[in-house]
């Protein structure tokens, strides 16, 4: 994986864990820059079907898991699919 989300799949890749829950802030740490609005915003940036092939979405689709974002609690849980 190349881009600019490729620090989050190596981080994601290279746990053990099953479940890995990240906040916003821990994310944009990893990538070095801050996560669109939309990020923010929408679960569907994280989950829909359509962004699949979208750079951020690679990043743990490649690394074998699943986002589950909660919106209110700024954090995303990566589950091992």
């Amino acid at each position: 994986m190349s881009g600019p989300y490729r620090p989050l799949y190596e981080f994601l890749n290279s746990r053990f864990a099953d479940h890995v829950v990240l906040t916003f802030g821990q994310i944009e740490d990893l990538l070095g820059f801050t996560l669109p609005p939309v990020a923010r915003a929408e679960s569907d940036w994280w989950t829909a079907p359509e962004h699949v092939g979208d750079p951020q979405q690679q990043a743990w689709v490649l690394a074998k898991r699943s986002a589950v974002p909660n919106l209110r609690a700024m954090t995303v849980m990566f589950d091992r699919v």
